[in-house]
């Protein structure tokens, strides 16, 4: 059997359930607004968490490497050591933030995830530990260990981010489902003033916001998760997602507040003899 398909044991596996519930809950400590965003990855335009990951796990790396080669590099792989530790806490808290925003079977991947993390620092310290007190043989050992624990960490992330798809943009396929041309979404009085609505263009969903005779419409799935943003609300500017609350402007698509950290797809629109009709932008535009 593929790892892939092993993990999904993982997945379904209930007596992680409680572990799940407390880690939510700490994530629920993070401020929300700019420190959530930034977390999240908003200002990037794409997750924070693969990025800060590299400087750990880079570190970490050359620190091992480093002990394997002759040569006195001691101070050196030390202080790579220490460099992956301070570095450690940003990605961390990161993928926290992150993680809470999926669902329950990514979720529970995530829990494992953390724990193979957590244990993989914890030896790393110990491997900081043993280099400050001179034993160098047991800190090359643990940085050892360490490293293979958080390999096998990674192997858990990149299933959570590539075969279930944690992270990536849920609606980027829509923009090639859509048909040249200007589309017909129906008569205006049939989206709410003041409000959001929906519609569809040959199955692709649309999401509109009306203001009077003034129509602004996305293609209307969240990036995030795939929600349906025509169940959504127009709050301040901002079309809400209506399940894990993501925020994007009205006048650009572009993300007030995360989770989500890619825009959404923008059309052309047009109001003629009451009839709302829709077109996708061209990429030079």
């Amino acid at each position: 059997m593929r790892f892939g398909e092993d993990v999904r044991v993982i997945e379904r596996d209930e007596r992680l359930d409680p572990a799940v519930s407390t880690l939510k809950n700490l994530a629920g400590r993070i401020p929300a607004g700019t420190v959530r965003d930034l977390l999240h990855g908003v200002q990037l335009g794409h997750p924070a968490h693969p990025i800060l990951v590299q400087l750990p796990i880079g570190t970490w790396m050359a620190a091992v490497l480093l002990d394997m080669l002759p040569g006195d590099h001691r101070r050196s792989a030390h202080a790579l050591v220490n460099a992956g530790l301070l570095s450690s806490l940003p990605a961390a808290l990161s993928g926290l933030a992150d993680w809470a925003q999926q669902h329950e079977r990514q979720q529970r991947v995530g829990v494992v995830h953390a724990a193979a993390n957590g244990a993989g620092a914890l030896l790393f310290g110990a491997s900081s530990l043993a280099r400050a007190r001179g034993s160098h043989g047991w800190g090359r050992f643990w940085a050892l260990a360490g490293m293979g624990l958080v390999g096998f960490s990674g192997s858990l992330g990149g299933h959570m981010a590539y075969y279930r798809a944690a992270g990536a943009n849920s609606a980027d396929y829509l923009a090639d489902l859509v048909p040249g041309g200007w589309h017909d979404l129906g008569p205006l009085d049939g989206f709410p003033d003041g409000g959001i609505g929906g519609g569809d263009v040959d199955g692709v969903p649309v999401v509109v916001a009306r203001t009077g005779d003034s129509v602004t419409a996305f293609l209307g799935t969240c990036p995030h998760m795939g929600a349906p943003l025509a169940e959504g609300e127009r709050v301040d500017g901002c079309v809400r997602c209506p399940w894990h609350g993501s925020e994007f402007r009205l006048d650009d698509g572009a993300v007030a507040h995360g989770p989500a950290t890619a825009a959404l797809e923008a059309m052309e629109t047009s109001v003629a003899g009451g009839r709302v009709r829709v077109r996708l932008r061209a990429p030079e535009e």
